[in-house]
């Protein structure tokens, strides 16, 4: 039963990423006809900085209202978000067209240079209209391109032109009552829930499904708009085409911001608007790179079965036949891993040190499989924004009671049972990996704050995050470390000796086979990193979560099983010092996607422009390969532990 439940869920997810089904983050919203519909707008974002900024920064209209933030969440600030209310406003199935929006003062020369240097670092405009983002349509080379957003303007010819009219379609769907559909299955057939009554439910009303975008570069006559207001109608018409551009900026010019608005209605129904954002492309390429982890999976799993059924088993079966005077001589001519029984469970150096990384390794490792299931599964709509990151922190909290227990009942393990030192290494279980990621994101946050970045991290967050950690993760971290400090502690089944053996020279150094190591996993999961760069890094949705999640679970497989195997053949030459090396077995993969983090940098974001931008991107990346290391560490560490353990306590050595 408990295969079954998990081949369903495996359907399940591959369904969901080849589908994109995912379960609504908000409700349909009914607007009737005529109803006021309000654009608002987001960050200025660039995949040529990756720096984003307000869109008040620039001169553009402002509501007459004043401009206001949206309720925002914490995962929305992390991630740079910072939306507002905009003077763009429509009403519900009611087409518009030649409205005038506002003339700006003259471009003063300030204005003027940032203008033209946004436009050069090729900033985009994200417009959002009941929660769906603004999507534009390009046709390149006879392919339909979509994009989300549009840019500030053109340079064509050493001549800047800004995008100061646009012209928006809204798909619109006819609302229906969310409890019609719902049917209830009973033994007996089938019973309909009834429709709550709402007020006012009988007026026909539309669902927006669609929001799409065309900006244009209009030269409009500044005479025609001195007495108008805000929302009037421009008196001559007004012809949007994209192909040519006519607005030059200029300074001490103004500018003249114009749109228009049609609705049409659209066969798309609400579960659906978002399928045009998160339609799956490469599926084969996904596909593939699952293919490509099973036979490397194969592979090392062949490995382990023969060490496990030729070589460990065969050794301890002959072993266990041999009377005593047999096996006496046989200890005299033992050779390979059976001469180190007396120093394989000597603690390694810096245990406190390893214990920590291991439980680190842990809560990063259980955030990551929580995570990426919550949202394969579809709890993480890109409807609800920043509901990933905010899941992701809130999840990484929750998990350091597991911290605190795995390196406590490891510190307690290593030391014979004895619990002395048990609440240092929860406090610093607590607060090592959290204090690696607050130095580097504050050293970056400083870069963002010079910039005037809304990428910055707000002073305000920084104490919320700060009262977090202290308030909750450490406390529940040294939690779990009582826990582990009052568990039982993992008998080793052979005695160490007081003398350490000494180590035979070996033909090549260990360290070498142990980084060389990091390339079975990094092949497994690089193709997948492409789709993941270029979602953080170009601007692209990524929501096949179901392929993720499935490629997390062979990289987990994949670095148990390496590091096994490393640990066999160190114990084979007799290095008993396995402890570290295992860790770094499967941890080393950490350092080929730094590398090509690296290639990524230099051959796929050639347009990244100016040091902090590239400080950025590599600050960023050594956050993330820093917890992708201790997360495969451990998985690594674990499984090496777990098979040395199994190994000798299945043989009877004196």
């Amino acid at each position: 039963m408990g295969n079954f439940g998990i081949w369903v869920l495996t359907i399940c997810l591959i369904f969901q990423s080849g589908y994109g089904f995912y379960l609504p983050g908000s409700y349909p919203l009914k607007h009737v006809v005529g109803n006021s519909l309000s654009v608002k707008v987001n960050s200025l974002t660039s995949i040529d900085t990756e720096m984003p900024f307000s869109y008040y920064s620039l001169p553009f209209c402002k509501p007459l209202e004043g401009v206001k933030d949206s309720a925002e969440n914490l995962g929305e600030l992390l991630m740079g978000d910072r939306i507002e209310n905009s003077p763009y406003k429509f009403k519900m199935y009611t087409n518009e067209s030649e409205i005038f929006l506002c003339q700006t003062g003259k471009l003063s020369s300030d204005d003027f240079k940032l203008l033209t240097k946004r436009i050069d670092e090729m900033y985009q405009v994200n417009l959002i209209l009941d929660n769906l983002p603004a999507i534009r349509y390009t046709i390149t080379e006879g392919f339909m391109l979509r994009w989300t957003g549009y840019p500030v303007g053109v340079k064509i010819q050493d001549v800047y032109y800004v995008f100061n009219h646009l012209k928006f379609k809204v798909l619109v769907h006819k609302y229906e009552e969310p409890n019609v559909a719902r049917v209830m299955g009973t033994v007996d057939g089938a019973e309909v829930i009834p429709t709550v009554g709402n007020k006012g439910s009988d007026v026909p009303g539309y669902m927006v499904v669609g929001f799409e975008v065309v900006p244009c570069s209009v030269m409009h006559d500044g005479n025609l708009v001195n007495n108008l207001k805000m929302y009037e109608k421009y008196p001559s018409l007004i012809k949007c085409e994209p192909i040519t551009v006519s607005k030059p900026i200029k300074e001490g010019e103004p500018i003249v911001f114009t749109y228009e608005v049609t609705f049409e209605e659209s066969d798309t129904k609400w579960p659906s608007r978002w399928d045009a954002y998160l339609k799956m492309e490469g599926a084969k390429v996904h596909w593939f790179s699952i293919l490509n982890s099973l036979m490397v999976i194969t592979f090392l799993a062949g490995i382990v079965l023969v060490i496990f059924l030729r070589t460990v088993r065969r050794d301890l079966t002959r072993y266990e036949e041999l009377d005593k005077e047999a096996q006496a001589m046989v200890n005299e001519e033992l050779s390979g891993w059976k001469l180190v029984v007396g120093d394989v469970f000597r603690a390694p150096s810096n245990p406190d040190f390893l214990c920590i990384m291991v439980g680190d390794g842990v809560q990063l490792l259980g955030m990551a499989i929580v995570t990426i299931l919550f949202a394969a599964l579809g709890f993480m709509s890109p409807a609800s924004r920043g509901t990933l990151i905010t899941g992701m922190l809130f999840i990484y909290m929750i998990l350091g009671i597991a911290a605190g227990y795995v390196a406590v009942r490891l510190w307690r393990t290593i030391g014979f049972g004895d619990p002395k030192g048990w609440i240092s290494v929860a406090w610093k279980a607590a607060c090592f990996f959290p204090g690696i990621a607050f130095s580097i994101l504050t050293v970056l946050n400083f870069l963002l704050w010079g910039s005037h970045s809304t990428g910055a991290i707000p002073f305000s967050l920084f104490v919320i995050l700060l009262l977090l950690w202290f308030c909750i993760s450490v406390p529940l971290t040294l939690i779990g470390g009582y826990f582990g400090a009052k568990a039982p502690h993992i008998e080793y089944p052979v005695r160490t000796n007081q003398i350490p053996r000494e180590i035979p020279a070996q033909r090549y150094p260990s360290w070498l086979l142990v980084l060389g190591a990091g390339t079975l996993p990094f092949g497994t999961l690089f193709i997948e990193l492409f789709f993941i760069m270029s979602s953080i890094w170009m601007g692209r949705v990524y929501y096949v979560f179901g392929f993720l999640f499935i490629v997390l679970i062979l990289l987990v497989v994949v670095c148990a099983e390496v590091s096994l195997v490393l640990t066999y053949m160190h114990l084979c030459v007799e290095d008993w010092k396995w402890w570290w090396k295992s860790f770094f077995a499967s941890g080393s993969v950490a350092i080929y996607i730094f590398m090509y983090s690296i290639n990524y940098l230099i051959f796929d974001l050639k347009s990244l422009s100016g040091p902090v931008s590239a400080t950025l991107y590599l600050g960023y990346s050594l956050f993330m390969v820093l917890a992708i290391m201790f997360a495969t560490g451990t998985v690594g560490f674990l499984s090496s532990f777990w098979f040395v353990h199994y190994l000798f306590s299945s043989v009877k050595l004196d």
